[in-house]
């Protein structure tokens, strides 16, 4: 930073019994383009009231009224805003007519930016303009990185507010198929039933009727078994028997469903005790583990070629693990990487809302997720057991997700 860059004069704190001394200072910084604006102080009282102030840098002798230049760069280290939190420190510069290499030594391993002797003052400028520099510099990457994690934050809270969202519309959607398509459709195979009985052996009607009649029945019933299953996998109700229960049913269904090999493992921590008392987890935890479960599985069907899936649940030392592993051709090593692997990045996401983590490996010999949620206190933002605003249904099938797990 030469002369023209310093658009206003540079703000700086001397600390210097010696008036000669200081002017001597003054002069080189002078002779060297520098315009300086500079207060002399020598006692540690000035020194800490003019700390309130902004400098750019800070000139310190080494033997001070009472103290040290050692004493004062730990004064200027320990120096607070007035609300408490740690202020942006000037660089503080050590000159000094009798400074040892031991002390010198000490200053810079205690924060100095740097050290200079008093016969010569010609570095004093080049030193100073480099201490500055590099101070601003630290500013501005300190500076960029409370940017860059406040916006980490502000991802993070968007990403569990869609998350939310998202459960909360699946919930309406699950209500609306439950109460208009689901009711629609029973109230019409009873109607179709009602005309298949009572135009048995009636005469002067098609032949085909009664074949139409059965087909239509076949079709209703089909439909009528399709808004359940996609209820389910709207809104997990199930899981109101528990995390295990809901587990045990989804891989049966994927089993049946796709022909691949599934188990659950359960530990003993895991199940109910002898009185059927089932294990109780934070709210939201069991639907994260339940909707990690189904996007592994759902992965595995569409891309592992796998022919078993092991799901593996327990908890121990206050963490719930829940593993899916299969014996599939793995995760090519790009796999990850890739801009559109959202699925991925979703896991991690909905892991963060219960303050959990998601950990994937893969090899030739499969691949492996597992989910590790702590069972202690959790951070906010997380996804609630019933999403807000939504009523609690009276019946079993229609009712929302609960904390009894």
């Amino acid at each position: 930073m030469t002369g023209p860059e310093l658009r206003r004069p540079v703000r700086v704190l001397h600390l210097e019994d010696c008036e000669p001394d200081h002017a001597l200072a003054l002069a080189h910084l002078q002779r060297a383009g520098l315009v300086v604006e500079a207060t002399r102080i020598e006692s540690r009282s000035e020194f800490e009231a003019a700390l309130a102030r902004p400098w750019d840098v800070v000139l310190s002798d080494y033997h001070l009224p009472g103290f040290t230049g050692i004493d004062a760069l730990q004064i200027l280290r320990e120096h607070r805003r007035p609300d408490g939190t740690p202020a942006d420190l000037p660089p503080f510069i050590l000159v000094s007519g009798q400074i040892g290499e031991d002390t010198a030594v000490e200053a810079m391993r205690n924060g100095a930016s740097d050290y200079l002797l008093k016969n010569n003052l010609a570095r004093l400028a080049p030193a100073m303009e480099h201490a500055i520099a590099a101070a601003e510099g630290q500013r501005a990457r300190r500076a960029a990185d409370r940017e860059l994690q406040a916006s980490r934050a502000q991802l993070s809270a968007l990403a569990q507010h869609l998350q939310t969202s998202v459960e909360a519309e699946r919930h309406a959607i699950s209500r609306e198929i439950h109460d208009d398509v689901g009711g629609s459709l029973t109230a019409l195979k009873f109607e179709l039933d009602w005309v298949r009985r009572n135009t048995a052996g009636a005469s002067g009607l098609p032949a085909e009727l009664p074949a139409r009649l059965h087909s239509a029945l076949d079709l209703v019933t089909h439909a009528i078994e399709a808004s359940q299953r996609i209820m389910q996998n709207l809104r997990p109700a199930i899981l109101e028997q528990g995390l295990v229960a809901a587990l045990q049913w989804m891989c049966n269904a994927f089993e049946k469903r796709t022909g691949i090999g599934c188990e659950l493992r359960v530990s003993a921590t895991m199940q109910p005790s002898a009185d059927g008392v089932r294990r109780a987890l934070p709210p939201g935890v069991a639907l994260v583990a339940y909707r990690t479960a189904q996007e592994a599985l759902t992965n595995v069907s569409k891309h592992a070629q796998a022919s078993q899936v092991v799901v593996d649940v327990s908890a121990s030392a206050g963490v719930l693990s829940l593993e899916i592993s299969d014996n599939g051709r793995g995760l090519s090593p790009g796999a990850l990487a890739k801009a559109q692997s959202f699925g991925i990045r979703g896991l991690h996401e909905r892991a963060s809302t219960v303050g959990g983590w998601v950990d994937l490996g893969s090899g030739p010999a499969g691949t492996t997720l597992i989910l590790s949620v702590p069972l202690g206190a959790r951070e906010p933002g997380a996804i609630p057991a019933t999403p807000p605003g939504q009523p609690k249904a009276e019946d079993d099938e229609a009712e929302a997700w609960s904390t009894r797990y």
